[in-house]
């Protein structure tokens, strides 16, 4: 058979592979995708999306609970986990079938099955119906990561689970045993509690989400706590003996080793990349723990492979994927390409409450050599805050005193997902600390606190 040509072939359709052939289409490129399992990928299937409907669930029935502070009654709030778990991956099936016509829209050629890269310029492609060749001068990768499992801790889907189970439960957990406390761990952690399980946190670092601002951190960590989380820092699962129906975890804290039962163990211990079984070392692609060493435009160093992503390292976000997409793209056709830039990519973390920052903590400012200026906000001093009944939040902003750029912005409360990203267009746009305090934020929302905390960070702030 006849190998068919592209101009362009991006290998999987998660949020940067199926962006990255949009537009590649866009710019006039004849391009295939290939996807072995899921259109959206991990993000709209089993990440991003069915976590968020999972969450927004939990939320409702948090706030069912304090119906009486709103002058409302509920009768004795409840609720139906196959429902809840059927309403998130509607969500995720909507979402996922509306990627297949975008495909369809710009005429990308899709095909479901196994890709292998047996040399430069060629894809192989197992599908059900036999092997597909294919030829293109450019491809992308675009495979993504798995759960990292460890071992001694591997998933079994009954007592031990991964995400995957987590969005599927067979059972509320009545015990719930959270390993690591990054996005993934705390979202489901939040989401468990919420829902009435008993949830225990172990986190190896010194505190919980601990790439965020040690003051955010501290801060999430005492709201946890008040919702009846139970958190271990600097702990470590050394072991878990599985019974029926109850698992006992050997947990390391403090030079001590002790035991605790569980019934349901939720395994969030980080990624590993998506790189075996491609053909990648053949080919002469540097890997480095289980991730594809790239220049900042994404090129791998071998002529016209590019790899965007999870499987291109951290931070490993489905915004950034997307904007790598788009970026390798306008480079294939020789636009001008903008490097994604890691510290000007929010991350956000939906748990009760919200955390999102964007650039560097004031410990990594301090640590590259800036002198700082800080400033901060409760949303206790903010209207909004209070009317909706989310007085417990914090922002912070951290900016260089000799020249007034923003060098990052951290956030913590009541829709602070939603807000971050007028940092991050400020951080786009070069803003300095004048800029914002010169911009007028509508009253009564939440964004004032945003003004607030630059005004503190200056000595100017009005409602504290």
């Amino acid at each position: 058979m006849a190998a068919k040509n592209f101009d362009l072939i991006v290998i999987g359709a998660g949020p940067g592979g199926y962006v990255a052939a949009i537009r590649g289409a866009q710019l006039g490129m004849n391009v295939a995708i290939v996807e072995r399992e899921h259109m959206g990928g991990i993000c709209l299937n089993w990440g991003c999306i069915p976590t968020k409907a999972l969450l927004r669930s939990s939320e409702v029935f948090h706030l069912m609970h304090r119906a009486k502070e709103f002058g409302l009654s509920v009768d004795k709030a409840s609720f139906d986990l196959d429902a809840v778990v059927k309403r998130s991956r509607n969500v995720a099936g909507q979402l996922s079938g509306g990627i297949g016509h975008l495909m369809k829209k710009n005429k990308v050629t899709t095909i479901m099955g196994e890709a292998t890269i047996p040399a430069k310029g060629k894809v192989s492609v197992k599908t059900e119906k036999g092997t597909e060749e294919l030829t293109a001068k450019n491809i992308v990768l675009a495979t993504g990561a798995r759960a990292r499992e460890l071992p001694g801790l591997e998933a079994d889907g009954d007592l031990v689970w991964t995400y995957k189970h987590a969005l599927q439960p067979v059972r509320m957990p009545k015990k719930l045993l959270v390993i690591g406390s990054g996005a993934i761990g705390i979202e489901f952690a939040s989401f468990y509690n919420t829902m009435g399980s008993e949830t225990t946190v172990v986190e190896v670092m010194d505190r919980v989400l601990p790439v965020e601002d040690a003051e955010i951190s501290a801060f999430a960590k005492k709201q946890f706590v008040k919702q009846g989380m139970k958190i271990m820092e600097k702990a470590m699962v050394k072991k878990l003996d599985r019974a029926k129906g109850k698992v006992t975890a050997h947990i390391e804290v403090g030079g001590k080793i002790e035991k605790h039962d569980f019934d349901t163990v939720i395994s969030a211990v980080g990624i590993v990349g998506n790189v075996e079984n491609l053909g990648l070392e053949e080919l002469g692609v540097k890997i480095d723990r289980t991730h594809v060493v790239t220049d900042e435009f994404c090129r791998t160093g071998v002529d016209g492979l590019y790899a965007i992503g999870d499987i291109a390292g951290a931070p490993w976000l489905a915004h950034k994927a997307s904007h790598e997409g788009v970026m390798v793209a306008d480079l294939i056709a020789g636009k001008h390409a903008h490097p994604v830039k890691p510290e000007s990519i929010a991350g956000c973390t939906y748990c009760h409450p919200q955390v999102a920052s964007v650039g560097y903590t004031e410990a990594k400012a301090k640590e590259l050599g800036y002198k700082v200026k800080v400033g901060r906000f409760p949303f206790i001093g903010n209207g909004k805050a209070i009317a909706l009944g989310e007085p417990e939040g914090m922002i912070k902003t951290v900016f260089d005193e000799k020249t007034g750029e923003l060098l990052g912005a951290h956030m913590v409360g009541a829709e602070v997902t939603e807000l971050i990203q007028g940092y991050v267009v400020g951080r786009q746009l070069e803003t300095t600390e004048e800029d914002l305090m010169n911009t007028v934020f509508p009253h009564p929302t939440l964004s004032e606190m945003m003004h607030e905390s630059v005004l503190d960070a200056y000595g100017r702030v009005i409602h504290m």
